[in-house]
């Protein structure tokens, strides 16, 4: 190898060996000299390409017009090209992929191109590469997007399921309750009447442990959807928990009795108050009571204690009952969930008080699991509440504590269901009330007008005007304003307490109605003879 002075390769031999092709040539294309490099490439020796050869020589067709329309005029006008692509031709025939770079100068007076030249084979191989890679990608984009799709589309078909769902649920509810409601009332009335046969008695107390039961089933479904769906909201307020305890033992009572159950009952000496709703931590308690009464054998033995630990309240349920598989016990609480067991059992049920307990429980705050040896050896639920940091729940207003009504009312009653009318007019005439009944809307009108009740009880789904008409009606006169409207009615989801709201009633009871929430609103009344108001728990 030849150096120079300075110990560096001469440049002659940087020229030769140069890690590029270098050609040099005429303005017309013939080729003056090329480099090593240039030369191993393309098959040639020096002296072929400089004997006489042109570079369009070296170009394919497309090369060769290519150079005529944009390289030649381009070099003239702006002196230089680069990064451009072209295949040249081996010597061998095969085509070399090159990227080339040139420069037109002027040597001692004579025009020529220097041209620099890259084998790209390797980049070649990438952009190959680059352009799967590329399609890979959008492959999977596409794939992804057609996924989402179909998710979404999925998601719409449950989302169009669940309002169904919900829209069933609503209309079997009421279909349900509008039998229910004379049943009730029918029930109340034999209540209040001195029955000496004591079957009559027995089948008297059958048919309203039976109805209750019914009533509870309608009143979950909905409500578990309602959870689930996040449109349930709790009143909460102070509660002493003794006396939620209380009024769920009370209700479960007759189910605990009539299986020959044994029920034990520990409650702390201290008193202890929750933030809660009273209505609904009642129903948590009587679900478990209830739960424990369907799934043990008869004869069995249930205990209901309660303790405090720390901030919170721990409530246990324990029954001597069918027992859960340990892998099931997690799963207890998922809708419509039941145990082979208990499906083979008359009292099974629709699987759904746990998960109404569940989210009930959460709703409050707090938490709720089930512990069990396994099947046959019972089975113990344990409820965990925060504690209100007030000592005691505030003691009732003197209105509220009036309970019962003593004084005479009158109450028209609307309904177009003949026998829901005339039962509910039967109980509260044996409370000692005046009462009128209507079976449409525009009678409603005119007997309120004749009547002058104190009291209405309106069903929604009237003839001629529905319930909402009819109190529109009414609160727009005059003498209107100051009634008592109560809409009574099989409709009970959250919207419909809305639009009753709207349409100016005052409160909203779903059917069967209880006597005792009767007898609450009758005791809210203003007094006879005293300024006439709105009862003091407005709907909404």
């Amino acid at each position: 190898m030849q150096y120079a002075d300075d110990g560096l390769p001469a440049a002659e031999v940087l020229f030769e060996q140069a890690a590029c092709g270098l050609l040099l040539s005429a303005a017309d294309g013939r080729i003056l000299r090329a480099n090593a490099t240039c030369c191993r490439w393309l098959g040639y020796h020096a002296s072929e390409l400089s004997g006489g050869m042109r570079v369009q020589d070296l170009l394919t067709m497309g090369g060769r017009v290519f150079h005529q329309t944009h390289w030649a005029p381009l070099l003239q006008m702006q002196g230089s090209v680069a990064e451009v692509k072209l295949d040249l031709l081996h010597r061998d025939g095969h085509t070399v992929p090159m990227l080339l770079n040139a420069v037109r100068r002027e040597h001692a007076g004579t025009v020529c191109h220097e041209l620099a030249l890259m084998v790209v084979n390797d980049r070649h191989r990438y952009e190959r590469e680059l352009l799967q890679a590329r399609k890979n990608a959008e492959s999977a984009l596409a794939a992804h997007r057609e996924a989402e799709k179909a998710l979404q589309e999925s998601r719409d078909v449950l989302a169009q399921a669940d309002r169904r769902k919900d829209e069933f649920l609503a209309t079997l509810a009421h279909e349900l309750r509008n039998p229910l409601a004379p049943m009730r009332n029918v029930l109340e009335i034999l209540r209040r009447k001195q029955l000496a046969d004591a079957q009559l008695l027995w089948c008297r107390d059958v048919l309203e442990r039976q109805l209750r039961h019914m009533t509870h089933l309608v009143d979950d479904l909905l409500e578990v959807s309602r959870i689930t769906q996040g449109k349930l909201a709790l009143r909460r307020q102070p509660v002493e928990l003794a006396t939620a305890v209380q009024g769920a033992v009370e209700a479960a009572r007759p189910m605990i009795e009539a299986a020959s159950h044994q029920l034990q009952l520990e409650m702390p000496d201290e008193t202890l108050v929750l933030d809660a709703d009273p209505t609904r931590l009642t129903q948590v308690i009587l679900n478990l009571l209830t739960n424990a009464a369907k799934y043990t054998p008869a004869g069995g033995h249930i205990s209901l204690r309660v303790w405090r630990e720390g901030g919170e309240v721990v409530l246990s349920v324990r029954d001597s009952g069918i027992g859960i598989p340990r892998q099931h016990l997690a799963s207890v609480f998922e809708m419509f969930s039941q145990l082979a067991p208990a499906l083979e059992r008359s009292q099974g049920g629709l699987g759904i008080g746990l998960a109404l307990v569940r989210g009930l429980v959460q709703l409050h705050g707090g938490t709720i699991h089930a512990e069990s040896e396994g099947p046959g050896r019972g089975s113990e639920f344990l409820v965990r509440l925060p504690l209100s940091p007030q000592a005691s729940p505030p003691p009732q207003s003197a209105q509220a504590a009036r309970f019962a009504a003593e004084a005479r009312r009158r109450v028209l009653v609307v309904d177009d269901n003949e026998d829901a009318a005339r039962s509910l007019a039967m109980v509260l005439e044996l409370q000692g009330h005046h009462v009128c009944t209507a079976n449409d809307g525009a009678d409603a009108i005119r007997m309120v007008r004749s009547f002058s009740p104190e009291l209405v009880l309106l069903d929604i789904g009237l003839p001629q005007l529905n319930g909402y008409e009819v109190a529109r009606h009414l609160r727009r006169q005059d003498w209107g304003r100051s009634l008592c409207l109560v809409a009574l009615t099989g409709w009970g989801q959250q919207q419909d307490k809305r639009l009753a709201a709207e349409a100016g009633f005052d409160q909203h009871l779903t059917k069967p109605v209880e006597p005792d929430a009767l007898a609450a609103i009758l005791a809210q009344l203003p007094s006879q003879g005293g300024p006439a108001g709105a009862p003091d728990t407005p709907l909404g």
